[in-house]
């Protein structure tokens, strides 16, 4: 999940160079979970945390009970991520391929 399009893209790039297979990006939290209800094979997710001036949480909360990891995206950081999600890896803003495949390791170990 990303809202900004230009940052969509670039991490659509990145992850692509990794080797992932790309499903998104959903650039607003109706499309996230629409996404999640179509039934799509999803191994991994990065959030975005503030989306269109909404907190990404809820698709959290339902990533999360599928079973599926996930990383947080965020340019301000571990403290601008709520405290109930400690435990999930975050990427810093502005990142790096090298960055997103260290937190996509993290995510999937």
């Amino acid at each position: 999940m990303e809202d900004e399009s230009l940052v969509a893209l670039q991490l659509e790039d990145m992850l692509l160079e990794l080797g992932c297979s790309v499903v998104g990006p959903a650039m607003r939290l109706r499309a996230a979970e629409e996404l999640l209800n179509s039934a799509v094979d999803i191994d991994c997710a990065v959030l975005d945390v503030n989306v269109c001036g909404e907190m990404v949480y809820p698709i959290a909360e339902r990533l999360t009970g599928m079973g599926i990891p996930f990383i947080f995206a965020t340019g301000y950081g571990r403290d601008g991520v709520d405290k109930r999600w400690t435990e999930v890896p975050i990427l810093q803003k502005p990142y790096t391929s090298e960055d997103i495949g260290q937190s996509l390791a993290l995510c999937l170990s």
